[in-house]
């Protein structure tokens, strides 16, 4: 589904108290279901689950937590749609495998492998799509002093880095994606840099995907203190993206970003 004709839209779907932007709204099952049904009509193409926030500052949740609040809505939209892509947000082993046993096919790890190995196998072992995200430091401690010499460089070699431990371990080269990780553990100059050289990102033959949604340093760009505020801000990320050939895009509203895809796959491609 990487090698889509089209950009792909991730919808987010927190199953938490305390995500940065949308934290508690959709911890029972029926609200988040509800939730997912309405980023589907709104031009969705895989829903994106995950139970624990990974907001600056916030703490691990341990694996028993999150699979009780993301292995009933994984199990109730996969029952309701069997054959659509569900990826679980998590940087557990013990998370991802309960969720890829319950209908979820993707696993979506910030961590890229590094709070447990384990990960890496079980993508092998399953042939699941993986997708690798660049990070300096922890949530809990990305944002206290992150600091680059040249940020686009250094963050393409961490992820090349990543990228040869999922493949050593016997992860399919089709089913590795890159994120540049916007907004963890970078200032505001670095994620502005990382998105004026996205195409370095694509360059490296891996499908990309970029998060930008109400991310904050795009709030301080434009004098907005909400979160959902950045609709537009984050919609012209995702044009921009959909330009240097980015092909996923992990999003809280979906309607305007599948627009602003739509718009630039368009231009991208007018003869």
């Amino acid at each position: 589904m990487f090698n889509s004709d089209r950009p792909i839209i991730m919808g987010i779907l927190n199953i938490t108290p305390d995500s940065f932007s949308d934290g508690g709204k959709y911890t029972c099952v029926s609200a988040a279901i509800h939730q997912a049904e309405i980023m589907l009509e709104e031009g969705a193409d895989m829903i994106d689950i995950g139970g624990e926030s990974t907001r600056p500052g916030s703490l691990p949740v341990p694996a028993a937590e999150q699979l009780r609040r993301v292995i009933p809505v994984i199990t109730a939209l996969h029952q309701s749609h069997p054959n659509l892509p569900i990826s679980i947000d998590t940087t557990l082993s013990a998370v991802a495998d309960e969720a890829l046993q319950a209908g979820a096919t993707v696993i979506n790890d910030v961590s890229a492998g590094q709070d447990d190995a384990a990960m890496l196998s079980l993508a092998a072992a399953t042939a699941s799509s993986l997708i690798l995200m660049h990070m300096q430091g922890t949530p809990q401690t990305m944002q206290d002093q992150p600091h680059y010499t040249d940020v686009v460089s250094e963050v393409l070699a961490e992820l090349q880095q990543r990228v040869a431990s999922a493949l050593a371990v016997g992860v399919k080269p089709h089913n590795i994606i890159i994120d540049p990780g916007i907004g963890f553990g970078k200032r505001k100059q670095d994620n502005l840099a990382l998105l004026a050289q996205l195409r370095q990102f694509v360059d490296t033959g891996y499908p990309v995907l970029l998060g930008t949604s109400r991310k904050r340093f795009m709030g301080n760009l434009c004098n907005v203190s909400e979160p959902g505020g950045l609709v537009t801000a984050t919609a012209v990320t995702t044009a921009l993206g959909v330009m240097a050939g980015v092909g996923l895009f992990r999003v809280h509203d979906v309607k305007a970003n599948r627009q602003a895809a739509d718009i630039a796959w368009a231009i991208r491609h007018a003869t």
